[in-house]
């Protein structure tokens, strides 16, 4: 959501610039004081995370919103899940009650609509699909490896479609990383973007991505809502979203704005079996085909990805024990 918010922030900046228009982004791993400042000017748009926010409105002095008059929570879904629910309840209860408020979403849960009937009056549904949906632009396919060899199977299919802007999501902030390495010792131009980053690396791998220097970003959720990356070829799941909802998501990175896009998804016999592929084809109404692959092929990559998650082990060991050193010495 930070990236999001300065994201948006910027949008309102360069199209208001002419009109004078003041916005504030208040976005946590940012100096509290330098946003305190911003807000002092009186920004005419606050576009911020819950947490951040609710700080400011509870510790800084002299900024309120009292003179609200259009509440808009986009990702509307994410942001009254179990994380945010509080924080949220609590802006509700601070903010004017007589305001307009705007509720965006790519997938409507309980939740929202829960939110709609308690704090709406009189509310006008506009929705562009009747159920969860991806856009015909975008290839979806599905491909089957054995457990062991997810790696050999990613670096395959990213070779495959060398040159290709990619996002590959994975479940874990550790995977992000070791992921990244792993395909930069290889040869590739790889980036990791996770919740766990500082706020300046997450925005340096996101400018790294956007400006081409890297074609792949390794990222986790973090990187599947809202964010404009005015163009990326392909996403890859790595990891089998356990929300289907979160597919959606992730996918939608792609095929954005009219262009096509391909979405290859890695699952094994085991996750097929248990049916997660299913209840995500269930949900957006079609069956996933077989990514077609050359299984010979996929192994002659067996020997390489071996060395490579090697090297990268070894030099995970040799900066951890590098930090241990650095924190016995302070």
């Amino acid at each position: 959501f930070r990236e999001l918010a300065i994201q948006i922030s910027e949008q309102f900046q360069a199209l208001g610039s002419a009109l004078g228009l003041r916005c504030s982004a208040l976005v946590g791993g940012v100096d509290i004081g330098q946003q305190a400042i911003s807000i002092a000017r009186h920004p005419h748009v606050v576009v911020a995370t819950p947490g951040r926010l609710f700080d400011h409105l509870s510790n800084t002095k002299g900024f309120s919103l009292r003179t609200l008059k259009y509440l808009v929570l986009d990702e509307a879904d994410k942001l009254l899940n179990k994380d945010f629910e509080q924080t949220i309840e609590a802006i509700m209860n601070i903010i004017p009650k007589e305001r307009r408020t705007y509720l965006y979403s790519a997938t409507i849960t309980k939740k929202v609509n829960k939110l709609q009937r308690a704090c709406l009056t009189n509310p006008v549904k506009i929705e562009a699909a009747s159920k969860y949906s991806t856009v015909c632009t975008l290839e979806q396919q599905l491909c089957i490896t054995p457990a062991k060899d997810k790696d050999i199977y990613l670096v395959y299919i990213l070779t495959k479609k060398s040159g290709r802007t990619a996002m590959v999501f994975v479940s874990t902030c550790d995977s992000t990383l070791v992921l990244s390495r792993i395909l930069c010792i290889l040869g590739f131009k790889a980036v990791p973007i996770n919740g766990q980053m500082s706020q300046s690396k997450r925005l340096g791998a996101l400018n790294k991505f956007k400006a081409g220097v890297c074609n792949i970003l390794v990222c986790t959720n973090v990187a599947s809502r809202g964010l404009d990356i005015p163009s990326v070829d392909m996403v890859i799941n790595y990891d089998i979203p356990t929300n289907p909802k979160d597919y959606i998501h992730r996918v939608g990175r792609t095929a954005r704005a009219g262009r096509s896009g391909l979405a290859i998804s890695l699952a094994n016999q085991i996750e097929i079996l248990f049916g997660f592929y299913g209840n995500i084809e269930k949900h957006i109404g079609k069956t996933l085909p077989l990514y077609q692959k050359d299984e010979k092929e996929v192994m002659l990559w067996a020997d390489r990805v071996s060395d490579a998650k090697r090297l990268s082990k070894m030099e995970t060991q040799k900066r951890d024990s590098s930090r241990k050193r650095k924190r016995k010495s302070e």
